[in-house]
């Protein structure tokens, strides 16, 4: 209820406005989340008969971003190129119906070995108002993922409901985190590892992929850090666990450098001074896949694993 009542007023509530109170009532909440928040020690217990990933790898790293505006669909083209200069690939969730995606961009992110996902059908926080509202919703946006050859979901605003995403004909969704009490929907999974949804009634179940290292938005514009030491702190109690290190990041709130950052924009380089990380800290011992991949193949890897959420 507090959630719709949220989206109903948001409208006429300025943003700069809407940023300065959530800045005010995070913060304030730092210290009584400290025990599990950025880090939920319980969060790193392996499922039950855990192998390991592939090849011997200590932990896996995958990459995600969500792409909320139309400028953020702009900026698509220059993330792409700082990742593929580094050696790394991601997928780009797109809004279907708030602004235009260009079939340039898509041929270009399938063509250079990324992935295409969807990230709700308006980004207006209604999805899960209702159960007729969400079926209706899902119609659609299964006809973009035949279209698109899309097998990813990730809800807006990080709103989830697992049982009704099985109406979706996807082979994984990433609408959750292992701990995120600043979300609005702030139910964490408890896990740094993906875990299976198993379908009912005749519907095929999916992989859920939590992300597992804090938003750049809650990190950047809302507690204002300067730089990325907690991804990489979080990133480093990871590999120690053996997880699963999701990252999701928003193009429309980075500044590739043209300019002085604005009220939602970051300095690019706090994301390329992450991956820069990984990559010199890290190399050879993670496994660095796209979501369809670990979806894929997560029947080898999940073989003696019986983990339901």
């Amino acid at each position: 209820m507090v959630i719709k009542i949220f989206y109903f007023l948001k409208p006429f509530i300025p943003r700069h406005l809407q940023i300065a109170v959530r800045r005010i009532l995070t913060k304030k909440k730092l210290k009584q989340y400290e025990n599990i928040w950025p880090i939920d020690p319980k969060a790193g217990e392996a499922p039950g008969d855990w192998e390991g990933w592939p090849d011997g790898r200590r932990f896996a790293i995958i990459l995600t971003h969500d792409v909320d505006t139309q400028e953020g669909h702009d900026k698509c083209y220059r993330l792409l190129e700082i990742e593929e200069k580094l050696g790394f690939r991601s997928s780009f969730n797109f809004v279907l119906q708030r602004y235009d995606v260009d079939n340039q961009l898509l041929r270009k992110i399938v063509d250079r070995g990324f992935e295409i996902g969807i990230h709700g059908l308006n980004h207006d926080g209604k999805l899960y108002n209702t159960r007729k509202i969400f079926g209706e919703r899902a119609a659609k946006i299964n006809q973009y993922i035949e279209k698109w050859g899309a097998v990813g979901f990730r809800s807006p605003a990080m709103h989830h409901n697992l049982d009704w995403i099985h109406d979706l004909n996807i082979k994984y969704d990433a609408s959750t985190f292992d701990t995120d009490p600043f979300e609005p929907q702030s139910d964490g999974v408890g896990t740094i590892f993906p875990f299976w949804v198993k379908g009912s009634n005749n519907q095929d179940g999916y992989l859920e992929l939590p992300y597992t290292l804090p938003q750049d938005h809650l990190l950047f514009i809302i507690l204002e850090e300067t730089n990325s030491n907690i991804w990489k702190q979080k990133l480093d109690w990871i590999a120690q666990k053996g997880g699963m290190a999701l990252l999701n990041t928003h193009p429309d709130y980075m500044n590739f450098g043209s300019r002085r950052s604005g009220l939602e924009e970051y300095p690019v380089r706090f994301y390329e001074d992450f991956l820069k990380y990984v990559k010199n800290n890290y190399e050879g011992q993670y496994w660095h896949v796209l979501p369809r991949e670990i979806s894929c193949s997560w029947s080898k890897i999940s073989e003696n694993i019986n983990r339901k959420y």
